[in-house]
């Protein structure tokens, strides 16, 4: 067509007005043709080919067929060619289709104005910098239009434009801007009325003006706030636009989440979206997560219900101090849950399940066990939507507020497998809800759950043999791949039972499900399935990686996931999910299988790596986590074959995706993609050490990276500018990006030389230590200190370390000190630990707290603080025992023995005993062999992982001290230890 097109437009420069006429006529037809569009992208690449004088004659014949031209698709698409043309021709050099914009936006007569306003708004669209010496004049223009009430097509395209040039105004705009938004609200109200499509994508005027420069609309935030829940719950207009006047209102929270609590705009919200929360749906029908034919397809994202829980709700509590929220919110949900109506009953529940994650920690701490039980009690309701929204509630409390939910195990796991059991009767959507709060639960799961399993792997084997229902088949694989990760516990129980080898039926049944049915949600149950198999058996995937690989780089490869991204979140299917799962599976194959993934990593490496930039943020996110696992697992290649080859793509990789972490770490807007970020970028460092910084430049970009998360300046965070920065008034999540920048510090710590790293710590410890103050929140205090300690530990495992933590103990110990008497028992937890690694960093110069530490054991009653005590006590005692007065510690310490709850403690505690006794074999042998017994037997302390990731049998100090004890021969051993 672009043939025909150049023939058209040439033919209309003829001198002969047959030939003009016939080209106009077939002009305005290839104009309304939609595949003008590709054709005008053609033309935009050729322009530079068309000689200049052609390319004045178009544009002049373009300006008069568009003046001349009465239909407006036709007007559209030779807009949209003025739009290509302008791309490449500044304003200034075609001042007639400046005087064109000028003449017709001004014009009296109503459809002029109109026909202007498009192609002001293709124009602008299409190259908006270029006009910004005219903004002042347009936003004039603009100001006057929005009171053109009657002519809603000119407020639209004005609405538009208005929105395409936002982000590029500049302080000089901003006042005109500002006294815009009260005529712009307005003429939404009218462009409702009119045109409630063209209304909705109006609006997004909204959140451009919030991203872009929200200080121009901060002062309009209650009229814009007001304004938008008045069309959200306004049930006679459509989803689509209540659903985008509800997502401004979240977008606001995520961005100035203290503006609107400054202003108190916190509860009209509330009030205005419980209603909508808890709307039954119209006679006959069921909200689309009650359907029977639960497809996961995202089409949820349209209905304001959904909007009003899921997307409002949860942005709440994922940007705001959960005390503040909890207080105006709890009264309206609890009304809900306690009412007669099951739908109140449902918005209750689901308001509950929303703020799981955001608010993890106060509702852990403060209101667990009551919100648990009302769960619980939901799922025995009488009707069934309300029975759905509690199992829902129930796999979000077993996602979020782990490991607290699992000590309910006995409670929670019958209920589960009643529901499941009958998987065959229920609903769809219902038995999908059940799997997802099973699979939740299990994943927290340890030993637990052994009496669970043979019943749990016939429901899943029954429900893959039994029924038809392919929605089914694929919850019970994924439901197997879920209990495969417990495989280490159940493996032989699961052969003999079923008299095969299970991991590898597992991927059999795998590849045969995925070679029999074209189904995402199918294709994402089968790549965690290979995953748990992976961590178990990973020899039995190696035969099956090139089919399994396949599959997944060509659903990363897949353009069927039709992402956008109007409403400022993309709408998710299942073809991003299994975007999202190929990325986790891959990384976890790579990982798992070593060399035997080599010849897959480049070509899944390069897929992965397209998927930084991917709009939805859960695909970005785990992108980069898979981008990790394959550094990790390039390094344990390396280790297990040490060539100069593997040690090069290494140093590659790692030269690759350090940078990629730092720089998304900088630029990012979504907080939870930055937050995975640093926590796979910890995770790397920790395994590959030393190698991550062979370039002499990646410690001190990653210092500087950690400190500005510190310091609040990444894009995140708002760049470091927030009014009322309260330290008390965090949401959690603000303070849990902290908390993952701090982590990395005592990696750093560990990974270099300590005097290669002291100037970068003496830059970050006054951040960390600034946390510690009474003023600051629990969680922060308790960071704080907990990240001391773990750099004083990483520090007496490095060259130099312990000359530099004596260089800091008298920076550190007021603050350790200090909070061993603090009132919340973690930040006590944190201190002790950090005063014991003090004491062993730093040798003799922490010497004058065993006394006082004693004292403390004395008077702690919680059980993990006193097991601190004694490891604290323990690693003074191994730091300069002379210094340490064992007639008053020794007793206090053996009188807490065994220890209780930090089982990971045991390796410090009877590596003291053991040098004590070799010291001093007079020691009193009763309580430390009961408590060697008590620790030899228990089944909780055999192995576990230290800080920096090396497998450590916690038992060999206790067997290494009761060979020296038995050595002694004497009968009161024997007799104590029987």
């Amino acid at each position: 067509m672009t043939e025909e097109l150049e023939q058209i437009l040439s033919q209309l420069t003829q001198p002969d007005n047959a030939v003009i006429q016939q080209a106009t006529a077939q002009l305005k037809q290839a104009f309304k043709d939609p595949a003008i569009i590709p054709v005008l992208l053609r033309v935009k690449k050729h322009w530079k080919k068309i000689s200049p004088n052609d390319r004045e004659s178009l544009k002049a014949v373009v300006l008069q067929a568009f003046m001349q031209e009465s239909e407006h698709t036709v007007q559209h698409s030779l807009s949209q060619l003025c739009a290509v043309m302008v791309k490449h021709e500044t304003p200034d050099r075609w001042p007639a289709l400046l005087q064109l914009l000028n003449q017709s936006t001004k014009s009296s007569n109503p459809h002029d104005r109109q026909v202007g306003l498009l192609l002001l708004n293709k124009v602008m669209e299409s190259n908006p910098e270029p006009f910004k010496p005219h903004y002042c004049q347009l936003l004039q223009l603009f100001s006057t239009v929005l009171q053109d009430h009657n002519n809603p097509t000119a407020l639209y395209y004005c609405i538009l434009t208005l929105t395409a040039i936002t982000a590029y105004t500049g302080t000089e705009e901003m006042n005109l801007m500002r006294s815009i938004i009260p005529s712009l609200i307005v003429a939404l109200k009218h462009l409702i009325k009119a045109d409630q499509d063209q209304a909705s994508e109006a609006m997004e005027v909204f959140n451009e003006l919030m991203e872009s420069e929200v200080s121009i609309i901060v002062p309009h935030v209650t009229d814009m706030v007001h304004f938008c829940l008045e069309v959200g719950s306004d049930t006679t207009l459509s989803d689509s636009l209540r659903v985008k006047a509800l997502s401004c209102i979240a977008f606001l929270i995520k961005l100035k989440s203290k503006t609107v609590l400054k202003q108190k705009l916190l509860n009209p919200i509330l009030q205005a979206i419980f209603p909508v929360l808890v709307a039954a749906p119209p006679p006959g029908e069921h909200d689309p997560e009650d359907e029977e034919d639960d497809s996961g397809d995202g089409s949820d994202n349209d209905n304001p219900k959904h909007c009003a829980a899921q997307v409002i709700i949860d942005t709440m509590a994922l940007h705001m101090p959960p005390e503040k929220l909890f207080q105006q919110l709890m009264p309206l949900a609890q009304a809900c849950l306690t009412s007669e109506n099951p739908y109140q009953r449902k918005g209750g529940l689901m308001c509950l399940a929303v703020l799981a994650e955001g608010c993890a920690d106060h509702i852990r701490t403060k209101m667990l066990s009551s919100m648990l039980q009302t769960v619980c009690q939901s799922l025995s309701d009488s009707n069934q939507v309300v029975r759905s929204a509690g199992l829902f509630a129930l796999g979000q409390f077993s996602e979020h507020l782990q490991p607290e939910v699992s000590k309910y195990c006995s409670d929670l796991m019958p209920l589960l497998l009643g529901y499941l059991s009958s998987c065959n009767q229920a609903k769809v959507g219902h038995v999908t809800k059940a799997f997802y709060a099973l699979e939740n639960f299990m994943e927290n799961l340890g030993a637990d759950i052994e009496p669970y399993l043979p019943t749990l792997m016939e429901t899943m084997l029954s429900a893959l043999n039994n029924t038809e229902n392919l929605k089914i088949k694929e919850l019970a694989v994924s439901a197997i791949g879920a209990i495969g990760k417990k495989i280490y516990l159940t493996l032989a129980v699961f052969s003999s039972k079923f008299n095969v080898p299970l991991a590898a039926e597992c991927v059999r049944l795998g590849l045969n499900l995925t070679d029999t049915i074209d189904d995402p949600d199918l294709r994402r149950c089968t790549y965690s399935l290979y995953s748990a198999v992976s961590t178990v058996s990973p020899d039995c995937l190696t035969p099956h990686l090139t089919a399994i690989t396949t599959v997944m780089l060509l659903a990363l490869k897949s353009n069927e996931d039709h992402v956008y991204s109007s409403l400022r979140f993309s709408v998710e299917n299942a073809y991003i999910d299994e975007k999202e799962d190929a990325c986790d599976a891959l990384g976890e194959l790579a990982f798992s299988t070593g060399a035997a993934f080599q010849p897959f990593l480049e070509s899944s490496f390069q897929q992965v790596y397209e998927m930084r930039d991917f709009p939805h943020e859960d695909v970005r996110r785990a992108a980069f986590g898979a981008m990790g696992q394959f550094c990790r697992a390039q390094h344990k290649v390396w280790t297990e074959n040490p060539t100069e080859s593997n040690h090069q793509a290494l140093l590659k990789l790692l030269d690759v995706v350090i940078p990629c972490f730092l720089e998304t770490v900088r630029t990012e807007q979504e907080r939870q993609v930055v937050m995975a970020v640093l926590e796979t970028m910890n995770s790397v460092i920790k395994s590959c050490k030393e190698e991550v910084f062979k370039n002499p430049s990646r410690l001190k970009e990653i210092s500087h990276v950690i400190r500005d998360v510190l310091k609040k300046k990444a894009v995140c965070q708002g760049g470091g500018v927030d009014e009322a920065d309260d330290e008390d008034q965090q949401a959690e999540y603000d303070a849990m990006l902290l908390e993952f920048a701090g982590e990395g510090i005592p990696l750093l710590a560990s990974s270099v030389p300590a005097e290669q790293f002291a100037p970068f710590l003496n830059d970050l410890l006054p951040l960390i230590m600034s946390k510690a103050k009474s003023s600051c929140t629990v969680a922060d205090r308790s960071f704080s200190v907990g990240t001391i300690g773990e750099i004083l530990q990483a520090l007496g495992c490095v060259s130099g370390g312990r000359g530099l933590a004596g260089r800091l103990s008298n920076r550190l110990l007021p603050v350790l000190v200090a909070g061993t008497k603090d009132s919340d028992a973690e930040v006590r937890n944190n201190s002790v630990f950090g005063l014991g690694c003090l004491a062993q960093a730093a040798g003799p110069i922490v010497v004058t707290y065993p006394s006082d530490l004693c004292v403390s054991v004395s008077g702690e009653s919680d059980l993990r603080v006193i097991d601190n005590l004694c490891a604290a006590l323990c690693r003074m005692i191994l730091s300069n025992v002379e210094a340490v007065p064992l007639e008053q510690v020794f007793p206090a310490l053996v009188a807490r023995l065994p220890l209780k709850e930090d089982m990971e403690e045991n390796k410090t505690v009877f590596s003291c005993m053991a040098m004590l006794y070799t010291n001093s074999p007079a020691l009193q042998m009763k309580p430390i062999v009961a408590a060697s017994s008590h620790v030899l037997g228990n089944k909780d302390v055999d192995e576990g992982e230290d800080l920096f990731g090396d497998r450590s049998h916690f038992q060999w100090p206790v067997y290494s001290l009761l060979t020296r004890l038995n050595t002694v021969k004497h009968i009161s051993f024997k007799l104590c230890f029987y």
